[in-house]
């Protein structure tokens, strides 16, 4: 086979401003360094720069275009932050990663009109809608950064498991999952969680959906049929548990995370919270709250299912402890990596009370004998190695960036709005207060409006089951910190619309 065919081309000896086609007296508003970025990311995602290309030095690039040598080099600063590119010493800048925001190919014409997501009561398929609906720019809340997957690392790690794996490994393995994984994540939830946790007591499970599959089984099993969840609360978790036959009685959410007396007037013997990031609000479950829950654990029986979706994701407080560190015996607790390294991994943990271990993993064996191995001991050597740990911090720096300029642009271009849950995960909340001066319009429709704009969102009403104030969930991680001016224009634009 020849080699040479199927080399990355090596930019960096050609003229990058012609074959970028740059010309500076077309430069649009915005600023000279934006304009370069977002050229070169159009050049990677429609395949003229591919995987492995080298840029132009930046010297050069900078001669060619007759602009200064730093307005070229906060141009690759902005796509390396972006996870599009990366300095390799000597072999110059290459390009590693498409762009998260480049076009998505057309779907299949099937003869029918795109769902509309924001029609009539959000059922199963609405995620499903949503994701394939064509937006520029994805402020859907759970997305990743994708662009920033470590697949150099993983590239790695994936190489020195195969190289020493075992042919038993490549059996039929432990239905709690890999030794490897689960030793190297009872250590990572030690670390960054406070959890002490015996590494023969971790399953291993495909995402938090499967856990909460599991645990709803588990809870079958006991005749318990319904388990209460906070509102408001996940739209995503109301519909698994519904799948799973439960029943999802609401209990009201404030500022200082559930009400526990409202907890007690369900007569559930079960609860679903997210105390450390109260999904949406961004609420942490506050001492006094955590006491009365611990209360009602011990006084009642109940057990607690805690979703610790996005926890290590924090930027100006420091680390809450999770739930399970301090009610071991009356705590589910649940995990993964899908918003670490990316939801297609499927791979995450949870930890059950010990009266409920042996069954949560006898309704993992019969659920599908165990997850797959090799890219549990791929997780492992990334956990072990530290490599996970030095992603993690690249992430907060990076999204703190992405959440503080989404936050600047939305207090220029949305000054009524309230921001709720900035100080970690993924994510914002911003309401609209009404009242006679306020807006007074259906979030759903300001949703499809912002969707017509080129945004895609989350109208809050979606994860409320009693209804409140108007507002948009805003996920920032995938959208990078260029472009929150942009989307904030398109809300606002879409806000106009709706009112």
């Amino acid at each position: 086979m020849d080699r040479a065919k199927h080399t990355p081309p090596d930019w960096s000896e050609h003229a990058g401003a012609d074959f970028l086609q740059l010309d500076p007296a077309h430069a649009p508003p915005g600023g000279l360094s934006h304009w370069i970025a977002e050229s070169v990311r159009t050049a990677i995602g429609d395949g003229r720069l591919p995987l492995g290309s080298r840029l132009p030095p930046g010297r050069r690039l900078a001669a060619e275009l007759g602009v200064a040598r730093g307005t070229v080099t906060e141009a690759y600063r902005r796509l390396a932050e972006d996870g599009h590119v990366a300095r390799r010493g000597r072999a110059g800048t290459v390009v590693v990663a498409a762009p998260a925001t480049a076009p998505a190919p057309p779907p299949p014409d099937t003869g029918h009109a795109p769902a509309d997501p924001f029609t009539g009561a959000p059922g199963p398929g609405v995620f499903d809608a949503l994701r394939a609906a064509p937006a520029r720019i994805d402020l859907t809340p759970g997305v990743p950064d994708l662009a920033a997957f470590p697949r150099a690392a993983w590239l790695r790690a994936e190489r020195a498991v195969l190289a020493q794996a075992s042919p038993a490994l490549l059996g039929y393995g432990d239905p709690r999952g890999a030794a490897p994984l689960r030793a190297a994540a009872a250590a990572w939830l030690a670390r960054n969680r406070g959890i002490r946790a015996d590494p023969g007591r971790v399953v291993v499970v495909a995402g938090t959906a499967q856990a909460l599959g599991l645990v709803a089984h588990v809870l079958a099993a006991e005749r318990v049929g319904e388990v209460a969840v906070e509102d408001p609360g996940s739209l995503g978790v109301r519909q698994h548990l519904a799948h799973w036959g439960m029943a999802t009685p609401p209990v009201p959410v404030d500022a200082d995370g559930v009400r526990v007396e409202a907890l007690h007037a369900t007569g559930a013997r079960a609860v679903l919270l997210t105390p450390a990031h109260q999904y949406p609000t961004g609420a942490v479950l506050a001492p006094h709250r955590r006491r009365a829950l611990i209360d009602w654990a011990r006084g009642t029986g109940g057990l607690a299912v805690e979703d610790d979706y996005d926890a290590e994701h924090r930027y100006d407080r420091p680390p809450v402890p999770a739930l399970r560190a301090m009610l071991p015996d009356h705590v589910f607790y649940t995990g993964s990596v899908s918003k670490l390294l990316a939801p297609a991994l499927r791979l995450g943990w949870a930890l059950a009370p010990e009266r409920h271990h042996g069954a949560l993993v006898e309704a993992k064996r019969f659920a599908d004998l165990g997850s797959a191995v090799l890219p549990q001991l791929v997780l492992a050597r990334l956990m072990e190695s530290g490599e996970l740990e030095r992603h993690l911090r690249l992430l907060r720096r990076r999204h703190r960036r992405r959440r503080d300029a989404l936050i600047a642009a939305l207090a220029e271009r949305l000054p009524r709005a309230r921001v709720h849950g900035a100080a970690a995960g993924l994510h914002l909340t911003v309401t609209f207060p009404g009242g006679p001066d306020g807006p007074a319009f259906d979030d759903t429709a300001l949703a499809r409006a912002a969707l017509r704009e080129g945004a895609k969102v989350h109208p809050l009403s979606w994860h409320r089951v009693r209804t409140g104030e108007p507002g948009l969930v805003l996920g920032y991680a995938a959208t990078p910190a260029g472009r929150m001016d942009e989307a904030a224009d398109m809300l606002a634009r879409a806000l106009a619309r709706a009112g």
